[in-house]
């Protein structure tokens, strides 16, 4: 009997272990690049918000959850279908949340850690105002909330702000205070330990992108499009986007891009163009990206418009993930961890005109241009919904042709 009861110890000590080194893995690869952008700032006056989610865990799905008083879509895990941890999210209110863990905020050995997505899908499900979130803020601040992250947040009023976060306090930015009218973040806090944390490449990157849109310019698309592929470095002079169809499409070109907005890590993007003041919450739309965003294509959804389309969130991997992940292989084909972050730039494009970018781009597009002649109408809760589906099988179709 005490054989037994030492081996079942053991057992149990080793998986412990085992689900500790997993749980650090992950934790590790969450290096988000965000953007909180006030209507300030915007062509249209309507805040938006961005995240490339970076994390190991590649696999991603959007779901609806119908929960009161909101219901919300939620970017989550694949295998994790409960909505009850969200690492984005837009709800029925038209508030939307997005985080960027923040490394150089203060941590208490012994308080509770990494409980970032149950925060997000709580807020979801309770908050229509980001005043709603300062409050859920504070009344939750204690040594058990788990929480050391920047929480992005924007609502139906206009109002955009970042939440620098821990279990003991918080300091809250809005957009509008900044002389851009956005604020950028990767993985530390401007209240947090100076010259700590992670991110910075990327954040200056995301800096320069957004300095080269003319000041009040700024929209959902070109975020999507310029800035959440881009693979360019903040130090070291990667080829531009206009150069690579110089590049003979025989001759592989390597580039280095984990220090990159779009890395080996980033398994989707999140973005939420929301609606200026007294407009309907409803028309609030979340852009996402499932798979690196180079090999993957934006789909618009709407709270509204229910569950979204199956090519989004059925089976164990989504159909378009899966699709997205397969063609990450071809850019990527290396599966040594320091050798798959090189990308092969004649796959996306080249001379001979074979790469796939040009036509993903083209693709998101003619995307763009349906959803804007869509929602300038009123249309109903079943067009959104017919709507979404039809562009979900348009983006599948189009990644299968892929080879």
């Amino acid at each position: 009997m005490k054989k037994r009861s030492l081996r079942l110890f053991f057992t149990l000590l080793l998986l412990s272990i085992g689900l500790l080194i997993v749980s650090l893995a992950g934790i590790e690869n969450e290096e988000c690049t965000t953007a909180v952008v006030s209507g300030l700032a915007t062509k249209d006056g309507c805040p938006i918000l961005w995240k490339n989610r970076d994390t190991g865990y590649l696999s991603n799905k959007v779901i609806l959850v119908n929960e009161k008083p909101f219901s919300y879509l939620a970017l989550i895990n694949a295998d994790d279908l409960s909505g009850r941890i969200a690492w984005a999210g837009l709800n029925s209110a038209g508030f939307a949340i997005m985080n960027s863990v923040a490394y150089n905020l203060s941590y208490k050995q012994g308080d509770a850690e990494k409980r970032e997505g149950i925060i997000m899908a709580d807020s979801l499900r309770t908050c229509a105002t980001v005043n709603d979130f300062e409050n859920y803020i504070k009344r939750n601040l204690s040594p058990n909330m788990g929480c050391r992250t920047n929480f992005g947040v924007i609502d139906a009023a206009g109002s955009a702000s970042l939440f620098e976060v821990h279990n003991h306090g918080y300091k809250r930015l809005d957009a509008e205070d900044f002389p851009e009218k956005y604020i950028i973040n990767t993985n530390f806090s401007r209240s947090g330990e100076p010259e700590k944390g992670k991110g910075y490449l990327r954040f200056d990157r995301a800096t320069t992108l957004f300095k080269s849109i003319p000041q009040g310019k700024l929209t959902h698309e070109n975020i999507l499009q310029m800035v959440s592929r881009d693979l360019g470095h903040a130090l070291l002079d990667h080829p531009c986007l206009k150069e690579w169809n110089k590049f003979p499409p025989d001759k592989p070109f390597w580039i280095h891009a984990n220090h990159t907005i779009n890395r080996v890590y980033t398994a989707s993007v999140f973005v939420i163009h929301g609606v200026k003041k007294g407009e309907n919450p409803r028309k609030a739309t979340m852009w996402i990206i499932l798979g690196e965003p180079v090999c993957s294509i934006a789909v618009p959804l709407w709270v509204d418009a229910g569950q979204p389309p199956c090519p989004l969130w059925e089976g164990k991997t989504a159909p378009i993930c899966r699709e997205a992940l397969r063609i990450k292989k071809i850019l990527r084909p290396f599966k040594e961890t320091d050798k798959a972050q090189y990308l092969n730039i004649t796959k996306l494009d080249n001379s001979a005109q074979k790469g796939w970018l040009p036509l993903l781009l083209k693709t998101e597009k003619e995307i763009f241009e349906k959803t804007r002649d869509l929602i300038q109408g009123n249309p109903s809760s079943s067009e959104l919904a017919e709507f979404e589906k039809k562009i979900a099988l348009k983006v599948l179709s189009t990644l299968k042709k892929i080879k």
